[in-house]
């Protein structure tokens, strides 16, 4: 490596050290996030837990609004099929990466599923957003009380939670998540990297599964 990709490359661990670093609100709440995760040009070492096998030979990079109506609509129209399919029999995994543009609940309501992954729900939280989405951005069906609801169904350490939300414990890895969406030139959401051993290929929008299938087989 040249000179100059050396540094290059110490900047961005420098930069993504330093959001890690700022995770964290209290002395009690600690991150462990694999800094050096990333599928193909893509960091995701703040995205979501991987949902499927870490092995698998392909990730789906998926960058979303929990405000997105097209994202709710690709959560219930296409993801089952892809999970039946690829996530369930190790074909494939993915990766949600947070990219929260839309309104101002998209923030919060993403900084809540790392609140809820601080005790083991980050996916149980992530669907109950999906299923509970109303069509209007910002009509209060993701707001603060609402999100805390949310958790408190769930059966969530509430103490734990609500301290965690309230003190935009989060902020930073969302901002960070959206920014990787917008320097890999995603303009809307749901937007989609589908990551191989050979490359990636980048699909925009809820398409139907089998524009993801055409995608995915030849990579499995």
């Amino acid at each position: 490596m040249n000179k100059k990709g050396v540094i290059i490359g110490v900047v961005a661990i420098a930069i993504i050290a330093g959001v890690a670093a700022s995770l964290s609100s209290t002395p009690t709440e600690t991150v462990n996030l694999d800094m050096t995760r990333t599928h193909g040009t893509i960091s995701t070492a703040m995205g979501s837990p991987i949902l499927g096998d870490p092995s698998a030979p392909v990730t789906i990079v998926e960058f979303g609004d929990y405000q997105c109506h097209q994202c709710y609509n690709w959560f219930h129209n296409t993801k089952p099929a892809i999970t039946r399919d690829y996530i369930d029999t190790g074909k494939a995994n993915l990766v949600f990466v947070d990219m929260a543009f839309l309104g101002r609940d998209s923030g919060p309501a993403a900084q809540a599923t790392y609140c809820a992954e601080d005790q083991g729900k980050y996916w149980e939280y992530h669907d109950m957003l999906y299923n509970a989405q109303e069509d209007k951005i910002d009509s209060g069906w993701a707001n603060t009380e609402r999100l805390k609801a949310f958790a408190f169904s769930m059966g969530l350490d509430m103490e734990l939670f609500e301290s965690c939300l309230d003190s935009g414990k989060y902020s930073k890895r969302v901002q960070y998540n959206t920014q990787q969406a917008r320097d890999h030139g995603v303009r809307g959401t749901p937007g989609f990297f589908i990551v191989g051993p050979d490359g990636q290929q980048q699909i925009g929008g809820a398409q139907p599964f089998s524009v993801f299938k055409q995608v995915l087989d030849p990579m499995v």
